[in-house]
């Protein structure tokens, strides 16, 4: 394929460019529109009936397989049957939440890809599938969403626990913390966290607006030049999307930055459980 060269015939495959892209995300969004309430309300029904339903079950079979199991030593236990009320309690929440947020990603951005893929050089009738792409496919992978769920909570979940339950072997020790070191575990999180949190988040947040102009400019630029992974005419719908889209791939860098940070604080407590030392997590956290 030819890549434009000069100043006019840059400009005139990028203005060449503007129609085509259009009509596309115009379509995509008009198929989302319609695909979206379908998928969210089949994730969200069927996923709180299971999560709501269930609930009872998962709360009191996990407080007795962790109580049951052998694997975990006196210490330990009482520590993980004093935490686990908590995201146990928060499960609902966060299942339904979740389950609405997926179900608003997954039925919205299928279709719309799918209109991008349907030009694609491999596809022989590209108007039909402009239309027909992303449609009941998006329906049937909320079904398969639906069950593989429905499959986890059902059996994988109950598996697991009597997996943790079930007898240790003799040349198998129980996992255990030792009570001396509990309150320097404690203090490392509790000095972890909250100074983790605060210093990636505003990381992430100084880092955030360079990670988006940076990322606009270079996609601008193999848009416009046709380089990079823009090099072929059937990719060039894609650079559109990717532009429009890439302010949600910094936004889900930076909550994915700012939810890693609260765990990276947790992590304190385990390495100042390993090395018996209180400073010395808190520094290589802090580097």
């Amino acid at each position: 394929m030819k890549v434009p060269a000069g100043f006019f015939e840059t400009l005139w495959s990028f203005v060449s460019f503007l129609p085509y892209f259009f009509l596309l995300f115009i379509l995509g969004l008009l198929k989302a529109v319609i695909i979206c309430p379908i998928v969210v309300g089949i994730i969200m029904i069927v996923n709180s009936a299971v999560i709501i339903g269930l609930w009872p079950a998962h709360f009191i079979w996990t407080l007795y397989c962790v109580l049951r199991t052998k694997r975990l030593g006196p210490v330990l236990k009482i520590v993980a049957l004093s935490v686990l009320p908590v995201p146990l309690i928060l499960w609902p929440i966060v299942g339904i939440v979740g389950s609405l947020l997926g179900g608003i990603g997954y039925g919205f951005f299928a279709p719309l890809i799918a209109t991008f893929e349907a030009v694609g050089v491999d596809v022989t009738d590209k108007c039909y599938h402009c239309f027909a792409d992303g449609c009941l496919s998006t329906i049937r992978g909320s079904y398969t969403a639906v069950q593989d769920f429905i499959d986890f909570c059902f059996h994988a979940y109950f598996s697991y626990m009597d997996e943790l339950s079930e007898k240790v072997p003799k040349d198998e020790k129980p996992i255990d913390i030792k009570l001396s070191k509990l309150p320097s575990c404690l203090l490392a999180t509790l000095v972890g966290v909250p100074v983790d949190v605060f210093l990636i988040t505003a990381l992430a947040l100084w880092k955030s607006p360079f990670m988006l102009f940076k990322g606009w400019k270079r996609l601008l630029e193999d848009l416009i030049g046709r380089e990079g992974p823009f090099l072929e005419t059937v990719c060039v719908p894609f650079a559109g999307l990717a532009i429009l889209l890439w302010p949600l791939a910094v936004v889900g860098a930076v909550v994915a930055a700012i939810i890693s940070s609260f765990f990276l604080g947790l992590y304190a407590g385990v390495i100042a459980h390993q090395v018996f030392k209180v400073a010395f997590p808190i520094f290589s956290l802090l580097s």
